[in-house]
């Protein structure tokens, strides 16, 4: 790393810590030609490839921006909504990859969008997919009530009466 002050291309780190949820370190390094301390942090990149084929940071921004406007209307508070777009990150960057398809963004946030509430899911779904008919509607429909999502199972056991015993 060059040094700001002299630029001298040599540093060492002297100390290191995790920032924002671990996807950053900040790193408190000192120039052994002139003596100054300074800081850096490093991010893991993590690129979209959109479909024209130019790349762009992955932004949780922009995550939020289109999973609110398929809650808009919907009992579904802004916490979870942050904690969705985390774990459509943390599920991209598991991949291990730098560079991922715009599609696998989609696809990454079905699954917890469909766990926190169904009609925002069809909504993103509709969207996304590019539901063309009523049919593509009824099919999606009939696949949420064939396969329930695990949020829909675990508060339907809740409410059961066998369960207040």
């Amino acid at each position: 790393m060059i040094c700001p002050f002299c630029r001298h291309d040599d540093s060492r780190v002297v100390d290191s810590r995790p920032v924002e949820d671990g996807t950053q370190i900040r790193r408190r390094r000192e120039c052994p030609e002139c003596g100054q301390r300074f800081s850096t942090q490093e991010v893991a990149l993590l690129n979209i490839i959109k479909r024209s084929g130019a790349t762009e940071p992955f932004s949780r921004e922009k995550v939020l921006v289109g999973v609110r406007k398929a809650c808009q209307g919907r009992p579904v508070n802004e916490d979870d909504l942050v904690l969705l777009a985390q774990r459509v990150e943390e599920t991209l960057r598991s991949t291990g990859q730098a560079e991922i398809e715009a599609q696998e963004v989609g696809m990454a946030i079905l699954a917890p969008l469909r766990e926190l509430d169904e009609v925002a899911y069809l909504r993103y779904a509709s969207v996304y997919r590019n539901f063309a008919s009523l049919e593509d509607f009824e099919g999606e429909i009939a696949l949420l009530r064939a396969l329930p999502s695990s949020n829909k199972v675990a508060s339907s056991s809740k409410k059961s009466p066998e369960n207040k015993a």
